[in-house]
């Protein structure tokens, strides 16, 4: 399973996997029945998750059912017990949507929901992130989650999501943060796809960001909480969930 979930994400572009994989991962669900963890975003318990990954795969990552990576259970679970997400009416913009969140936010009766992309066919809004389509202070809420490595100006994408956030508006802008970096490593003049899977992990990838992530959200004006919400759970509940082995919640605030 590993080598084909590895196969499967290096060969084929993201947004025909998004097309076909819950079909797939439907059958696949009835072999890992059991109740070793669980999916917090839809309820339901797996004797483990599927391995997930391009180059090293990580074991016991990916939800079969609702699809959900360790990222998201854990995003899940700090909009509902640190945030406002599901009790106030709020509008949404939801960059680069991600498949197990789409259909939850689309029935929430407290959202006005957006998605948008420039590639994936999930999305509402065709759209480039270093260019957004909406006036200033619109959105009370943006999520934007593992884009700002892909894209070639992250401070200018930085900078149009603060400025389509209202006043008093917050937003989760997650990417893969290596905490053994000081700082962000990137150049620009580096295209070649094996050089940039070397340097960066990904071949799509512009950067790789070290401990400066959140000094970078900072410049481009918000006021940045790097929330270790991670650590504020059980032992129990991070094995039950399948939650990450490290990562930090940045949310971000338009004063």
């Amino acid at each position: 399973m590993k080598k084909i979930i590895s196969f499967v994400l290096r060969k084929i572009p993201r947004k025909y996997i998004q097309y076909f994989s819950h079909h797939v991962l439907r059958v696949v669900a009835v072999f890992y029945a059991g109740d070793k963890v669980q999916c917090p975003i839809d309820g339901r318990k797996y004797r483990k998750f599927l391995p997930y990954g391009r180059l090293d795969s990580r074991p016991n990552a990916l939800c079969p059912s609702s699809l959900s990576l360790e990222r998201h259970r854990l995003m899940w679970l700090f909009l509902k017990n640190k945030t406002n997400f599901f009790t106030n009416n709020l509008s949404l913009l939801h960059i680069a949507p991600e498949l197990c969140f789409i259909k939850i936010f689309e029935s929430m009766e407290n959202l006005n929901y957006i998605s948008g992309d420039l590639e994936s066919p999930l999305a509402k809004v065709k759209m480039d992130v270093h260019d957004i389509p909406f006036e200033e202070n619109k959105f009370d809420v943006v999520f934007c989650n593992h884009v700002m490595e892909h894209v070639a100006d992250d401070i200018q994408a930085m900078r149009e999501i603060y400025r389509v956030l209202k006043p008093g508006g917050w937003a989760i802008i997650q990417s893969p943060v290596y905490m053994d970096l000081e700082a962000t490593l990137e150049d620009a003049s580096i295209t070649d796809p094996k050089e940039r899977e070397r340097l960066y992990g990904q071949n799509d990838h512009a950067r790789k960001y070290g401990r400066d992530y959140g000094n970078r959200l900072r410049s481009a004006g918000f006021a940045v909480t790097e929330d270790d919400y991670l650590n504020e759970l059980s032992a129990e509940d991070r094995k039950k969930f399948a939650l990450p082995k490290e990562e930090i919640i940045y949310f971000c605030e338009k004063k």
